[in-house]
């Protein structure tokens, strides 16, 4: 019997590009594959969209209108509404397009390489692509170190849109509490951390989707110097502006810090701890095992460290 496969999709003033999206989905050459939408409060057409695509692929496709709670908050009340009975869980944009063999990829990749009784998640990289479907590279590149949950707590490396988890991971979020989603980055970037710490993390460097980039992108991705210097800088705003790496690595602790192994403890503890003297910020800054893909980015996040901007 095949597995059941259900796709979480949060859907926010995309009546452009969600077509495309939802019949991608639905035209997987893996057959056993569901979809729940819920639009976070759009106040376009894109009910309208999601409503008549629901009547065409009856039976596969549930949508609920909530209230506007931003893109993590919705993606974990779709978590929270996702049906139990379901062996795998992909996260879904709403404005990209999967390639067809994405989701049998995934599933595939999955029951060969890692134990069934072992929460395990898979990304991969992306085509990129432009408002009309033209390509524009592959992005991003392969990360230089395996994914880690020592590389977690610093960086997201796992694009949400390509993520496809196995039920173990789906029971590891649904048996402690949620967390708030103002405390953090990005849903994605929480999957990352949590499954890599109790779990298994696949890359795999074939592109298994289309990512549409427009002027809407809430995370964009670009293979162009001036348009990763751009994402950086932008990163650096969100990261830092708020404290919310740190707010992050918090609320992961509270709610998951019980459960770690006494290395991983040891490492997050370490990392959300205050360092108010320069002594204490070297000392960290020499014994973290915690690290970013770029050899010069971790440079510069010591450098924040020992100024005290971390």
């Amino acid at each position: 019997m095949a597995r059941k496969v259900q796709v979480l999709l949060s859907a926010y003033n995309g009546e452009r590009y969600i077509q495309q999206q939802i019949e991608s989905v639905m035209e997987q050459s893996w057959r056993e594959v569901s979809l729940l939408i819920r639009d976070d409060g759009s106040s376009d057409g894109t009910l309208k969209v999601i409503q008549r695509l629901a009547e065409q692929y009856q039976g596969r496709i549930t949508w609920v209108q909530g209230g506007n709670l931003g893109v993590i908050g919705s993606f974990f009340e779709l978590l929270k509404m996702s049906d139990e009975t379901a062996d795998y869980y992909c996260f879904c944009d709403q404005d990209d397009v999967w390639l067809p063999h994405k989701v049998e990829s995934a599933v595939e990749r999955l029951e060969s390489s890692v134990n069934c009784r072992t929460p395990a998640m898979m990304f991969t990289s992306v085509q990129l692509v432009d408002e009309q479907l033209r390509e524009k590279g592959i992005w991003p590149k392969p990360p230089r170190r395996e994914p880690s949950f020592y590389n977690a707590l610093y960086e997201n490396i796992a694009i949400g849109a390509t993520i496809t988890f196995n039920k173990e991971a789906w029971h590891l979020c649904q048996q402690y509490s949620y967390p708030n989603p103002s405390r953090l980055l990005m849903h994605d970037w929480w999957f990352y951390i949590m499954i890599s710490a109790f779990g298994h993390v696949i890359y795999d460097h074939k592109p298994s989707m289309l990512y549409r980039q427009h002027g809407g992108n809430l995370v964009g991705g670009s293979n162009t110097i001036s348009g990763r210097l751009k994402n950086k800088w932008r990163s650096f705003k969100k990261h830092f502006g708020r404290d919310l790496l740190l707010q992050q690595a918090k609320e992961f602790h509270i709610i998951y810090g019980a459960q770690l192994s006494d290395d991983m403890k040891q490492e997050l503890q370490q990392w959300i701890a205050p360092r108010s003297s320069l002594a204490e910020r070297i000392r960290y800054s020499h014994h973290s095992k915690l690290y970013r893909q770029s050899g010069l980015e971790n440079i510069w996040f010591k450098l924040m460290v020992l100024i005290g901007k971390l």
